[in-house]
């Protein structure tokens, strides 16, 4: 059995971008967090961060897709397999998509 949504994810909207559904991370706990701390197995489909436009990877424990929106949820740049410890920007977003490698 799948191990349960984590936490800080639970209640929060979800989404449909980019062929996925994902939690839209809403809350102070999501947007402080994301997918930092969590294995690779319980990170889900991924995580809309709305209103930013730039994330780090400090605590992460397995690389991340990161994909930049505009407000009208048009791709604006892709960055592939960003390992932990990183932080990232794109200039424009309005929007992150967190995808996880697993």
């Amino acid at each position: 059995m799948a191990d349960p949504q984590p936490r800080r994810f639970r209640g929060l909207p979800r989404r449909r971008i980019a062929g996925r559904e994902v939690p839209v991370a809403e809350g102070f706990g999501a947007r402080l967090l994301g997918l930092a701390l969590l294995p690779a197995r319980r990170a889900g489909p991924g995580l809309l961060i709305p209103r930013c436009a730039s994330v780090h990877t400090f605590g992460m424990r397995f690389a991340l897709d990161l994909i930049f929106f505009t407000e009208g949820a048009e791709v604006v740049a892709v960055r592939r397999a960003v390992p932990p410890n990183r932080f990232t920007r794109c200039r424009g977003a309005a929007s992150v998509l967190e995808v996880p490698l697993i």
